[in-house]
This record gives structure tokens, C-alpha cells and sequence, in this order.
């Protein structure tokens, strides 16, 4: 049969998407397994039932069940504390990387992918980042150098919803860059994995196969028949550089389009904090720094400015020296300053020596304590800096 939503929430069932052909009797298991009680399925594309003569004259099944999935009430997330999303957040995030394997797999196998089967992931991941942009974008990017290839996916997913957000675009089309940021790599399921995953620097052969993967992440994506103009885009454009320097197409900055600017942006940020096979990835707030060098030639102005108002000069988990001498840890922007965020301090650099952690909003009235600096966690011998901010 044609399986076409689990009743229930994407993040209890096993599968990374909800509507496919159900055409092994373990899948029967797994969702029996999950707790999933109800279904909704299409008999006008599986082979389950084959009297389809009472079906109301005119509507098909399948349109039937498209108005009642577009007249369900659509509940908009509040906003809440970081601690508050955490929790959630790593759950999305566990679950997200296990749909992009799946996926990516399935690209091995020579199945075709279609792209609206990842909308309910999107939609976790964009709910996530409108109820607190900087928690699962800042999860997101603690993966392991194993984890890079599909935990990218999910970082530059969210990466595009925030700053899609910021951008002043409407809600299909943050959907639409958040689907974009997803599927962007789906190329590289097609990379040799000795070449995806060396530990060293790739030679030029190397470089120029893995150069190819937006054309083979496109190509798969017209192939599967669903990816929006916007997706297809963003999936083989991402390389591009407003200098014209880029790859496939070498294409200047008037000829690439504001996703394709976007997705360049939340991509390069996502590989550069990130740890991969051949080096330890950067503190978040260096990055930006080293991104606004090379953001003449490389980005976007207008986008770049929005990336930074949307994850800050000081990205969660930055650490910082504050004008005390104490080092701190960012866990959350402030509304009212990208200079201002709340901190938590925790190590004394005149003791040289951990101390009672505390919470800071710089941005409050009357606190005197200022950002003096960016740090180096190395300098100091602080190994678990990431504790500070998840926990």
C-alpha cells in the first residue's frame, strides 16, 4: 500500500519521510514497533485495493486527503530560552541525521529521491529555529569529522531558515531555503568515500571529482521530479562567488540568485566551525571574523549582514574574555545589541582557574561588564568549553 502520513509526530516514527510505497514486511514492523496507531493511505497508488468505485465522483483520493492536510490548523511556535529548546533541539537533531543516512543511501542504491519527502524534517528544523534560533543551529555544529557529510545537511538547513527569517522573506519561502539548505549536498552521496572522508589535503584529481558534486546533486534532483526551481538552484549554485571565481559556472554576483547567495554563505560558516577528517573546526566567533575578510570577494554584501544580525557578531558557543578578565561562554543572543549577548563566566585568567559559573545579560541596564574580546580555549587549557553552553 501507499503509505501516505503517520498519524503522529515525525519524530516517533523510523522512517525519513511519510509517504512511500510500503513494500517490505519489516517496514510493517518498524512502524508497528514505533507506536504509531493510525495512518492515512492513497488507494489511488497503492496496490492494496482494487475496487476503487465508491470513491466520491470527481476527487480522487489523493486530493481528498491534500485538502484535509491543507485545513489542518497550523500551530506558530512561541519563542522560548535557549535552556528551554535544547533538549528539543538535540532530539531533532539525532533524528534529522538518521533521515539524511537513510537518504543518502538510498542515493547509493540508485533510488530516486523525492524532494518533498523531507518536508516534515524542514518543518521540525524551521519550528526549532523559531522557537530559539540558536539552539539546534549551535548543536548542529558539534558533529565529529564522521558526522560531517549528513550532519552539514541539517546545519545548513537551519542556517538558511534563520537567515531567511532575517531577510524579511515569507514563510514558503523559508520553507523553500530550508529544503534547499537539506538537500544542497545530496551530490556528494555520489563522491567515492576514500576521497569524501581524507584525512589529508585532497590532491588536484581529487579536488576537481569533488568539485562535481553540485552537477550530480542537481541531476539527481530533476530526476526525482519534485525539487522547486529555488531547490534545484541552491543545490548546484552554492559555490558560486559574487567575484565570478566559483564553480560549476563560474557564475558573477548579478547572475547568482538571492538563495544560491544564502546557501554560499550558511554553507562555507557550517564547514569552517565544523571539525572534518583534516583539521579541528574554528571557535564560532573567528569564523565570522574570518568570513568578513573574505566576504568582498566571496559573499554577498547584504546577505552577510543578515547571517550575522541572525546568529551574531558572538555566536553561541564563542568564548569570550569580558573586560574583568573573565572568560565566558555565549548561550544566547540579545535583541538589543549584537555586541551584548547573554554569557555564562566561568574561568578566572588572573587564578587561571575555573569559577563558579554565572549567567550575564550584557545587555542589561547597569551591567557594567563588557566584551573585550574573542579567546582561544587552547591558550588557557579549557577542553570542555561546550559544556558550558549545552548543559
Amino acid at each position: 500500500m501507499y503509505l501516505h502520513e503517520l498519524c503522529g509526530s515525525w519524530m516517533e516514527h523510523p522512517f525519513w519521510r511519510s509517504k512511500f510505497t510500503l513494500s517490505a514486511p519489516e517496514d510493517i514492523r518498524h512502524i508497528l514497533e514505533s507506536g504509531i496507531a493510525e495512518a492515512w493511505i492513497d488507494v489511488s497508488k497503492g496496490l492494496d485495493v482494487a475496487d476503487e468505485g465508491k470513491r466520491e465522483p470527481g476527487k480522487s483520493v489523493t486530493e481528498v486527503l491534500m485538502e484535509a492536510e491543507i485545513a489542518r490548523r497550523i500551530e506558530t511556535p512561541r519563542q522560548v530560552p535557549i535552556s528551554e529548546e535544547l533538549k528539543r533541539a538535540a532530539m531533532i537533531c539525532a533524528k534529522a541525521k538518521h533521515a539524511v543516512v537513510s537518504m543518502f543511501q538510498e542515493v547509493r542504491m540508485g533510488k530516486a529521491i523525492c524532494a518533498e519527502d523531507a518536508g516534515e524534517l524542514v518543518e521540525a528544523i524551521s519550528s526549532s529555529v523559531l522557537r530559539n534560533p540558536g539552539a539546534l543551529i549551535s548543536l548542529a555544529r558539534l558533529k565529529t569529522a564522521d558526522e560531517y557529510t549528513y550532519m552539514h545537511s541539517v546545519a545548513v538547513c537551519a542556517l538558511m531558515v534563520s537567515l531567511a527569517r532575517q531577510l524579511g522573506l515569507n514563510e514558503t519561502e523559508v520553507r523553500e531555503a530550508g529544503m534547499a539548505g537539506l538537500l544542497h549536498d545530496l551530490g556528494k552521496a555520489l563522491m567515492p568515500m576514500d576521497v569524501l572522508n581524507k584525512p589529508g589535503r585532497l590532491t588536484d584529481e581529487e579536488f576537481r571529482i569533488i568539485k562535481n558534486h553540485p552537477v550530480e546533486g542537481h541531476r539527481l534532483l530533476v530526476e526525482g521530479k519534485t525539487a522547486s526551481a529555488i531547490v534545484l538552484d541552491v543545490c548546484l549554485h552554492h559555490h558560486e562567488k559574487v567575484d565570478g571565481s566559483g564553480y560549476p559556472d563560474r557564475l558573477p554576483g548579478d547572475r547568482i540568485s538571492l538563495f544560491a547567495k544564502m546557501g554560499a554563505v550558511c554553507d562555507v560558516y557550517d564547514a569552517i566551525t565544523s571539525n572534518r577528517p583534516y583539521k579541528a573546526g574554528w571557535d564560532p566567533a573567528e569564523s565570522i571574523r574570518k568570513m568578513t575578510e573574505w566576504s568582498q570577494g566571496h559573499f554577498d554584501e547584504r546577505v552577510f549582514q543578515a547571517f550575522i544580525k541572525s546568529i551574531g557578531i558572538y555566536p553561541v558557543g564563542s568564548l569570550v574574555r569580558l573586560s574583568s578578565g573573565r572568560l565566558a561562554v555565549v548561550i544566547e543572543q540579545s535583541e538589543k545589541s549584537l555586541l551584548a549577548p547573554r554569557v555564562k563566566v566561568f574561568f578566572s585568567t588572573k587564578s587561571q582557574a575555573y569559577i563558579l559559573p554565572e549567567i550575564i545579560d550584557l545587555s542589561r541596564p547597569g551591567v557594567v561588564e563588557k566584551i573585550a574580546g574573542r579567546e582561544d580555549a587552547a591558550r588557557w587549557g579549557i577542553k570542555n568549553l561546550d559544556e558550558f553552553w549545552t548543559t
